[in-house]
């Protein structure tokens, strides 16, 4: 029955009829929305489904990219750090490649200690099992990834076990993007993989608020069309509020055990999103009690803020903005290709012009 119900979600047929329905709706004027989650893009880039939307309506990448997102000069100290020989710097391979003054990889061939792994439990177990290095995990990512590192503090990790943080959240991103007079979004598509972890209440401000309608949405082809079209009928008839289509994996209260973690181990701190700016409360500092696990602290490096966030030329900035869709960038695949990435959203399976440039040439 399980695994029906998987199914069902990549059902050619089903996927047909609500694009009927989204086609029979009507819209005297543009509707623009906007999904903020990695997987989003590369689940409608992967499938097509831009191309079955009717003409009034658009759906565009935000700032869901959480690789893309972090900062050059906390990618510079993590690269730092491991030149320094002062430890052993772990991250996940999507971090690997991404550009800064120099790179995780290219300090890895320039000699530094470098190891990619899989989960922050793969870095502590390297700590538990060579007391004798120092091991420091780049800790990178929104609130599912988050929860992980919280899960790893209070596991009480050796005592040669360290973090970089870099985590970021989304509530307070959206927030500032409702802010960009710039920018006028018709409604948001959530993320499936972070509410499923912090649930919808934090979201509920959105609508509320600011009159934009709001609705998680998983990720086969079904579910991101299911979602799509719950906002398009939102906009259509004037009426904003939060919808949950992913009702199998997300809950109004998220998981209350992920979410106490989170709580416990860290506090809400403003954060530079790379290419965006500073995005009040929008970042997770670790708490006073777990200061000795912070890496910068402990070794002396500090975040290079001189540090140009962006190549020249790089328009990673306006795509993760909305603002601009990637084949727009005179770089894209010409300079800026995912073999020699210039830009960040070319790196991560989640960036936009990753997907873009693999799907739709």
């Amino acid at each position: 029955m399980e695994h029906d119900l998987f199914a069902a979600f990549k059902d050619p047929e089903m996927a047909r009829g609500v694009v009927r329905r989204l086609h029979a709706l009507a819209s005297p004027r543009p509707v623009k929305l906007m999904h903020v989650c990695g997987t989003h893009e590369n689940a409608i880039a992967h499938h097509g489904l831009r191309d079955l939307l009717p003409d009034w309506l658009q759906v565009i990448a935000g700032p869901g990219c959480p690789v893309c997102v972090c900062p050059a000069a906390d990618i510079q100290m993590a690269v730092d750090l491991a030149l320094s020989g002062k430890a052993c710097v772990a991250t996940f391979g999507d971090m690997f490649r991404v550009p800064a003054r120099t790179s995780l990889a290219e300090a890895k061939a320039a000699g530094g200690d470098v190891r990619i792994v899989f989960s922050i439990t793969d870095a502590v177990e390297l700590a538990r099992a060579n007391p004798s290095l120092e091991v420091v995990f780049f800790a990178v990512g929104f609130e599912t990834t988050a929860v992980t590192t919280a899960a790893a503090v209070l596991s009480d990790p050796p005592a040669n076990f360290r973090l970089l943080v870099s985590h970021r959240t989304i509530p307070a991103a959206l927030a500032a993007l409702l802010a960009d007079p710039e920018l006028v979004l018709a409604g948001f598509l959530l993320p499936g993989h972070v509410t499923t972890v912090t649930g919808t209440l934090d979201y509920q401000f959105i609508p509320e608020r600011h009159g934009v309608p709001v609705t998680v949405a998983g990720f086969e082809p079904v579910d991101v069309l299911l979602g799509i079209l719950s906002l398009a009928e939102m906009a259509v008839s004037g009426v904003a509020r939060l919808e949950n289509r992913y009702t199998r994996a997300v809950r109004g209260g998220g998981n209350e055990r992920a979410v106490a973690a989170l709580r416990k181990v860290f506090s809400p701190c403003d954060a530079h999103w790379r290419g965006i700016g500073v995005i009040p409360g929008s970042g997770l500092a670790l708490r006073p009690e777990f200061a000795r696990l912070d890496a910068g602290a402990h070794f002396g490096f500090v975040p290079d803020t001189s540090l140009h966030e962006l190549a020249p030329g790089c328009s990673c900035g306006l795509i993760m903005l909305g603002k601009l869709d990637p084949p727009a960038c005179p770089l894209f695949g010409r300079a800026c290709t995912p073999d020699r990435p210039y830009g960040p959203c070319m790196v991560s399976m989640e960036g936009t012009c990753r997907n873009w440039h693999r799907y739709r040439g």
